[in-house]
């Protein structure tokens, strides 16, 4: 099996199940977002501040653009869908899944919007951001899985039964 790749909106999580996921296939794990920390020397949030959203994206697909593994899953920011030379990168390495939680799940597990380092333009709520990234989640999967379950594992259980179904 090549790499796989989960994309979704921030809180969604991509890192957690990731992390699971990498554990029960015997995979590496790539988080995108660790990979622009240690280029910059700065927190993501740091970042974003310092370029502005434009140029983080741009920043952002030029990361995930140089991404080279094997056997790994990757958890690019929720924003890899807002450039086409980083997701069309994840496309040619991996089999995208995109964890589908709906908007008012995320609204309760987001509280730090303005500092997580989430890419979004200034007075946009959550809900603008979901409403602009949700279609192109969808455009660029492969493999959909409804990421809104009652535990991470349940949810590490629907990605793993999706893949099987391939």
């Amino acid at each position: 099996m090549k790499n796989i790749t989960l994309i979704g909106m921030p809180g969604s999580g991509k890192s957690t199940v990731g992390v699971l996921l990498a554990k029960s296939l015997g995979f590496g794990f790539v988080d995108t977002d660790l990979l622009i920390q240690q280029k910059e020397g700065e927190l993501l949030q740091q970042v974003l501040d310092r370029l502005g959203t434009e140029a983080f994206l741009d920043l952002e697909a030029d990361v995930i653009a140089g991404v080279n593994c094997e056997k790994s899953v990757i958890a690019p920011g929720g924003s890899v869908v807002c450039r086409e030379k980083g997701i069309r990168r994840l496309k040619e390495i991996s089999t995208v899944v995109y964890l589908n939680i709906p908007c008012p799940v995320l609204e309760q597990r987001i509280q730090n919007m303005g500092s997580r380092g989430i890419a979004f333009q200034p007075g946009e709520t959550l809900e603008d951001v979901y409403r602009y990234r949700a279609p192109l989640y969808e455009r660029y999967a492969d493999l959909v899985v409804d990421g809104d379950r009652d535990s991470l594992e349940a949810t590490l259980a629907a990605v793993l039964q999706a893949l099987i179904g391939l």
